[in-house]
């Protein structure tokens, strides 16, 4: 996962910058998905007028537009931080204290699950496997993992993002 886009508006620069891309995937074979993962990229979530100018642009229910958005994980539809945070939930990080990293992410950052920062620096999730079991407890900062975490190590790895 990389570092999110500014989070932009809809505006008539941003609705010509969608359906340039929607004219990219048109002509492919269910160009749904790839819409809408260009569509988070450019606006670093999806608005509710992007979704519906896609359902207009490519004669789709907006019903379906959202039930495949809500469908897979990697979908927003509001504005995230520059930062994604995927805290291990998963039964080694959670024997090993991952609920403890999780608790004390959720303090400092004053977020809740899900949730982003006010600066919107940092959006925080709660996962079930990040793949680094043998450094549970272990958490992922855009693509990049920490692990072996105890109480007080998280501030100081999150110091290290602007």
């Amino acid at each position: 996962m990389t570092q999110t886009q500014p989070h932009r508006t809809w505006t008539g620069e941003a609705q010509r910058e969608l359906d340039r891309v929607i004219a990219r995937f048109r002509h492919e074979p269910g160009p749904l998905i790839a819409v809408l993962q260009s569509t988070q990229e450019l606006f670093g979530y999806l608005p509710k007028e992007a979704m519906e100018h896609i359902s207009k642009a490519l004669c789709i229910p907006p019903a379906r537009i959202f039930g495949v958005a809500t469908f897979y994980a990697q979908f927003s539809f509001q504005p995230r931080g520059r930062h994604t945070i995927l805290c291990c939930q998963g039964t080694a990080c959670h024997v090993r204290g991952g609920t403890v990293v999780f608790e004390e992410l959720k303090k400092s950052l004053n977020v809740e699950e899900g949730g982003t920062t006010e600066d919107g620096r940092f959006t925080l999730e709660k996962v079930y496997c990040v793949g680094c079991c043998s450094l549970a407890p272990a958490l992922i900062i855009d693509g990049t993992a920490y692990g072996k975490l105890v109480p007080g190590k998280t501030k100081k790895i999150l110091e290290g993002y602007t």
